[in-house]
């Protein structure tokens, strides 16, 4: 498959000092940024994506998780590993850059699954 715009690797990507936000900023100069709770709940990981989207699970309660450390993975992804010890998914570049056009239709879904489910974004 031919690399396109979406599998080239940020120019840049920081954590915010209270490590609560990423910032990918790609190689035109367009940002991105999201926000930790984003990033831990559509995690990219079996553990919350399954193995079929009949599996995928619904995480609520991380709306105080922060980053504690990005790793890079090879030249194609970052591993994220959260505060509350989730360090499996793994974002490719590809993803980032989907995340980053559909983060609004997303997160607006999450929120209706939270609501339907009867899960809250606070923690218990």
């Amino acid at each position: 498959m031919p690399s396109t715009d979406q599998d080239r690797a940020p120019a840049q990507i920081r954590v915010s000092p209270d490590r609560r936000t990423l910032t990918v900023v790609h190689g035109d100069g367009a940002l991105d940024r999201f926000p930790a709770e984003l990033l831990r709940v559509l995690s990219p990981s079996a553990e919350v994506q399954g193995h079929s989207p009949e599996q995928r699970v619904t995480v609520g309660g991380k709306r105080d998780v922060a980053i504690r450390d990005v790793q890079p993975v090879g030249r194609y992804a970052i591993r994220i590993v959260f505060d509350d010890g989730h360090d499996t998914g793994l974002y490719t570049w590809r993803y980032l850059s989907t995340l980053g056009v559909e983060q609004d239709a997303r997160w607006s879904a999450y929120l209706n699954e939270l609501s339907l489910k009867g899960l809250r974004r606070d923690p218990n």
